[in-house]
């Protein structure tokens, strides 16, 4: 599927919506990484008393047996904690997209979005020709379609599209 750059001014448009999505995003994400972080560090803290426990068990039996049983729990430790990092960050991106979705997806209800449809209706019949089909996409926006064609320009869509464009620089909002 070849994807099409939107029609001429839809960035600018959009870019104050842009904005305070990524201000909002930025907000919750340091709220969810808060939680987030304090839920590893106790995970962590929680584990490393088990692999204290582990160790001291392990002196007993050996030095040589302690080093070892020490150093694979703190790889299981280590390994536990990154998986568990790993879900909350997952957990923050798919949260950050349903609200960003929501957020764009709410302009379909804004004095603005009858222009900023008939803009989207004169881009898709600009790339799928004048006799392209057009439907409204559910929450805003269209979707184009022309013999062996589609072009989405739902909201949502677009949404999805910046948040995949600036996915590093949002994850760097919560990254350590």
């Amino acid at each position: 599927m070849r994807t099409t750059p939107p029609p001429a001014g839809t960035s600018a448009a959009l870019e104050p919506v842009r904005d305070r999505l990524l201000r909002d995003a930025a907000g919750d994400a340091d709220a969810l990484l808060t939680a987030a972080a304090e839920d590893a560090r106790a995970a962590v803290r929680e584990a490393e008393a088990r692999a204290s426990a582990a160790l001291a068990e392990a002196r007993r039996q050996g030095a040589r047996d302690a080093e070892r049983t020490g150093a694979a729990v703190r790889s299981r430790v280590r390994r536990a904690a990154r998986a568990r990092e790993l879900a909350a960050r997952r957990e923050i991106w798919e949260d950050l997209c349903r609200q960003v979705v929501a957020a764009v997806e709410a302009l379909s209800g804004t004095d603005a979005y009858p222009a900023v449809r008939r803009g989207l209706d004169a881009h898709v019949r600009q790339v799928l020709g004048p006799d392209a089909r057009i439907t409204d996409a559910p929450g805003g926006g269209v979707v184009g379609e022309a013999p062996g064609r589609r072009l989405d320009c739902s909201l949502a869509a677009f949404a999805r599209r910046a948040l995949d464009r600036a996915g590093e620089e949002v994850e760097r909002l919560w990254a350590p």
